[in-house]
């Protein structure tokens, strides 16, 4: 019997190591990662069971200088494979055609610059892993372990968020035990970090992704633009 076939309550209950162990013999997986805390963790069980899976960063050209450097130099210190999905066009050629979207109209921003070179990025895969964790917002309070999600064009994949039940100080504490270095922008105050243009620090200590987008969503979309099947 695959993970899969495990009833939602059983599948909620597996612990982070096994639920990851379980769904790698599924089919062809790979996990998206922006190297943020709660994505080191799952990098970290990941790349002990499956040290060639496909880590798939999105090269927005957007980036904090302190997230390239720290997905550089982590990807070499765990050897990973590194996975860059870029946008059809450059920054420049997108801004001389429409302007600065990411003031003007972030959504399509994060449309053409994350979701469109996602959507393309995982087309191979069947199994998809995430950081993903209910506590970091609103939007990802509902979040399962496991969902069945569509591509846009039809394809089933399987998503996993092995970490979705733990809160911050059980990735604070994990990055510790596993001598972990985080990403240094957290020691300036983000809690939530994505490109520095549309990132800020909190505007709600409740909620660490209300520095995203000036407090204006909270979503990018990469994550909003699949169905639950």
């Amino acid at each position: 019997m695959s993970v899969f076939d495990l009833s939602p309550e059983t599948q909620e209950s597996l612990a982070a190591a096994e639920l990851i162990r379980l769904a790698l013999d599924a089919g062809v997986a790979c996990f998206t990662c922006s190297f943020q805390a709660e994505d080191m963790v799952v990098l970290d069980h990941l790349r002990r069971l499956a040290p060639r899976i496909p880590v798939l960063f999105l090269e927005t050209g957007y980036h904090f200088a302190e997230t390239l450097a720290y997905r550089d130099r982590m990807a070499e210190r765990w050897n990973l494979n590194l996975v860059n999905l870029s946008a059809d066009s450059t920054v420049a050629q997108q801004e001389a055609r429409f302007g600065i979207l990411n003031q003007t109209d972030p959504a399509r921003c994060c449309q053409l610059r994350k979701v469109e070179p996602l959507m393309r990025g995982l087309a191979p895969y069947d199994v998809w892993f995430t950081g993903l964790r209910r506590e970091q917002s609103p939007t990802r309070a509902h979040l399962r372990k496991i969902e069945r999600h569509l591509l846009p064009d039809g394809k089933p994949l399987w998503k996993l968020s092995p970490i979705v039940d733990w809160i911050w100080e059980d990735v604070a504490g994990y990055l510790d035990a596993h001598d972990i270095e985080a990403l240094p922008l957290y020691q300036k105050g983000y809690t939530s970090i994505g490109c520095q243009p549309c990132t800020s620090l909190p505007l709600d200590a409740a909620n660490p992704r209300s520095g995203r987008w000036g407090g204006r969503k909270l979503e990018c979309g990469i994550h909003t633009f699949t169905g639950v099947r």
